[in-house]
């Protein structure tokens, strides 16, 4: 399947540089301080599909050590610009990561498995995601759900996109981000909940935790229909013990 990311688009890497934690975008990192505390168990953590340095960024915010990784040259540019203290290295689409075995205590991978077709590819970054962990080491995946595509939202619109919700998994949907001044489609990877988890079941992976993302009607956000669908979902995942 030959599939082009959008955010190495140059234009698109500029806007989405400037993006923090509005709207919908609130609720898919609102959660994720208390889930590490409880969850994590270590310091030393990788941001898979860095971009920007927006979640490599929070993380070191939370205390962590982390590393950014990412395949966009551009992405990378901005979050080095924003953060020129931080560690953010390229890695080749696909290629091995550049890291020992067990290196990581924390994984996070915001938004990044939205972008990555096939079965195939899925897999395999997360057999490499696993082997960069610690035995005890954790996953967190933070990904779309397969209703962001077919409703509307405080930061998004699906509207001119019926045909999103005919898709199947591997499928490519459109969205597109009203938080931004740039109003193109996004293309994104349509992969449901049950093929996720079959990905990590054939990666190694244990899921500890899945996580939908509501809103909560006190927050300060004018939600669309944040409080009663989600539009996010976070796996906690660990690598299967050894028999």
């Amino acid at each position: 399947m030959d599939f082009h990311n959008d955010y190495e688009d140059a234009r698109r890497a500029e806007t989405y540089a400037a993006l923090e934690f509005p709207g919908t975008y609130h609720l898919a990192f609102r959660d994720i301080p208390e889930i590490l505390r409880r969850q994590a168990r270590g310091l030393r953590a990788l941001d898979f599909g860095c971009g920007a340095g927006r979640s490599t960024r929070f993380l070191a915010g939370l205390g962590f050590r982390p590393v950014g990784l990412d395949i966009s040259d551009e992405m990378l540019k901005r979050a080095r610009a924003a953060d020129p203290g931080g560690d953010y290295r390229l890695v080749e689409n696909g290629g091995p990561f550049p890291f020992a075995d067990g290196a990581f205590d924390v994984v996070l991978s915001a938004f990044t498995f939205d972008n990555i077709p096939t079965w195939e590819k899925k897999v395999g970054l997360f057999r490499e995601m696993r082997r960069v962990l610690a035995p005890e080491g954790r996953l967190f995946n933070l990904v779309s759900t397969p209703e962001i595509y077919w409703h509307e939202w405080t930061s998004f619109t699906t509207k001119d996109f019926p045909e999103n919700r005919k898709a199947r998994t591997g499928d490519t949907v459109h969205i597109i981000n009203v938080a931004t001044e740039d109003a193109r489609p996004v293309a994104d990877i349509f992969w449901p909940d049950e093929d996720y988890r079959e990905v990590y079941r054939r990666a190694g992976l244990e899921l500890l935790e899945a996580r939908k993302l509501l809103a909560r009607p006190e927050e300060e956000f004018p939600w669309v229909n944040e409080t009663r669908i989600a539009p996010w979902c976070l796996y906690v995942l660990r690598p299967e013990p050894t028999p």
